[in-house]
Formats: C-alpha cells, structure tokens, sequence
C-alpha cells in the first residue's frame, strides 16, 4: 500500500531525491525504507491523517533532540531541504529519520537484560523531563484515564472492540469504573506525572549487538511514568515470563530513580490501563496486521487479567 504523493516528497530531502521507497510496517502510520540513490538507508515515516497535528510532530521531534542530551540511543531526524522537520506527503505529514541498525527483539528470547535496559532508559527520561523546560507551543496528548476510556478515548472506544459481549463486557464495564477510582486517587503529582514515551514496547526496539536503540515517540505525551512499564508489556502481558520482566523493568528502572511504595502498588492498575488503550486500538485499527493477530482473543484475556486484579 502506497501514499499518494510519495515520490514527490522523497524529492524533498537531497538525501532521498531519486530513492525508492519500500514500505516496512503499517500500524498507526505508514513507516517506509527509503534506499537512496547513493546506497545510503533511511527511514521515512508518514503518518496517519487526523491522529497528530504537524505542531505536534514538531513538539515531538523537539524532545526527542533535548533527550539525546542525556545520551540515550535514539533516532535523529533530517530537516528537508527547506529546514522543516515536518514535510508535506499528499496532504500528510512526514518526517524523515537516519537509518537505525538492529532487530525487533521476539517475545520468545530471554528478554530479562532488555527490560533492565529499557527500564533505565525510562527513568533517565523521566528524571529528564521533571527539569526540563518545554518549549513555547509545545503540543502533546494526554494519556489520562479519560483520554483510554471514554468513549471518544485517543485510540476509539473500546466498548466497539472485537469480542467486547456478555461477561466480558461487564467485567470490563467493572473495571473501567476502578481504574477510574484508584488513578484519580493516586494523582498526577510532578513526581509521578510527566511526558512519557507511551509506546516503549519490543516493537519500538532496536537491539544490534548488545546495543538497544529506542524509536518510535509518534505517541509520546502527558502520563504517569509507570505507564511506559505497562506499555513495554504490550501484547505478553499473559505470557509466564510477564512477572519476572516486570521486575527486571523495576530493577533497571530504580537504579536510577527511585520508586514508591504508593508507585509500586499501581503497576497493576497501569498494565490494565495499557489493556484498554490497545483493546480500543485493535477496535478502531482492524485494517492493521496487529489488530488482526489479537482481535480473537485480546477482550477475554483482558477481562481475565481485570478479574484477578479486582479480586
């Protein structure tokens, strides 16, 4: 599948003037190889239209530059030939980034190193953000418990999703109210509240030789920090090896910045939060390979894991 206009926007970085461009996943955007002309790879990422403004890309882009500050690995992005981060493909914005080596890391390795890792790279973003100061017309979501539930929620509703009937919809229904209750108790203090990447999960990893790179900030916003430990769970929160990657996670993540007894007692809360967020998702993206691979069975194990936590 093909962007209208994607040659002429390859033409607006010399970089990839005259490349070919081979689309390598499809999920909330269109992300593209592009060979360029010279041999050179790079990564193209055009995005889904009404999900983020260009203000907003520009706000993202702007982060990502102040965290590289602190030595993270992390995608740099290209300005086009007129200096502009952002550019335009057939009316959708694109942002061109260097090409980053590496694999996607599969659920079936040992992932326990990776989740110290990433654990890590989360607290030092954390730490980084509650001393940074945002630059003017900074624009990002809110990843709120109004923002995943409501029905008009950032990702849709996920009261529309495959396989939300019955039982399942009413344990759900249960848990929506006590998500509800125990975040608005908890708070959005400074200490516990900030920009987040949202979407730390292995899809979002690079691992070449040891080294992890991390990509993808498309929806990085406004959360509670322990929502990037839900997130880098997506998808293998059932599996038996859940438990012990969310202590490698807390390990990594507190040797940097610590954590709370009150932080440490929401992590449940905040992977069925994540739950939701990827439920309303699969409803409202089942054109996507991802939402087709879970669409079965994603609601039940939801209201599963949502039965345990409320018991």
């Amino acid at each position: 599948m093909d962007v209208p206009g994607l040659d002429a926007c390859l033409e607006r970085w010399s970089e990839t003037c005259g490349g070919r461009a081979t689309l390598i996943n499809l999920s909330e955007n269109h992300t593209y190889r592009v060979d360029g002309p010279n041999g050179v790879r790079h990564i193209l990422r055009v995005h889904r239209p009404g999900y983020q403004t260009p203000e907003s890309i520009d706000s993202e882009l702007a982060w990502i530059a102040a965290l590289e500050k602190t030595g993270l690995p992390l995608p740099r992005a290209l300005p086009g030939r007129d200096g502009a981060l952002v550019q335009d493909a057939g009316g959708r914005s694109a942002v061109l980034f260097c090409f980053e080596p590496g694999r996607e890391p599969q659920p079936g390795e040992d992932l326990s190193g990776l989740f110290r890792t990433i654990g890590g790279f989360a607290a030092v973003a954390h730490r980084h953000v509650q001393s940074w100061t945002l630059p003017p017309g900074f624009e990002r979501p809110h990843w709120t418990e109004t923002a995943i539930l409501d029905a008009d929620g950032l990702w849709g509703d996920w009261r529309q999703a495959p396989g939300v009937v019955g039982s399942v919809r009413r344990t759900l229904g249960e848990v929506d109210s006590r998500l509800r209750l125990a975040l608005h108790a908890y708070g959005r203090g400074p200490d516990r509240y900030g920009l987040i990447h949202a979407d730390m999960r292995l899809a979002n990893l690079l691992v070449d030789d040891g080294r992890v790179t991390l990509i993808d900030f498309d929806d990085c916003g406004f959360g509670w920090f322990l929502y990037d430990l839900a997130a880098s769970l997506s998808f293998i929160e059932t599996t038996p090896q859940a438990a012990a990657l969310r202590r490698c996670w807390i390990e990594g993540y507190s040797a940097i910045r610590p954590l709370s007894a009150d932080d440490l007692g929401m992590i449940d809360a905040m992977v069925l939060l994540r739950r939701m967020a990827l439920l309303a998702w699969i409803g409202s993206h089942g054109e996507t390979e991802l939402a087709a691979q879970h669409r079965e069975r994603f609601a039940a194990e939801t209201a599963a894991l949502a039965e345990a936590w409320m018991d």
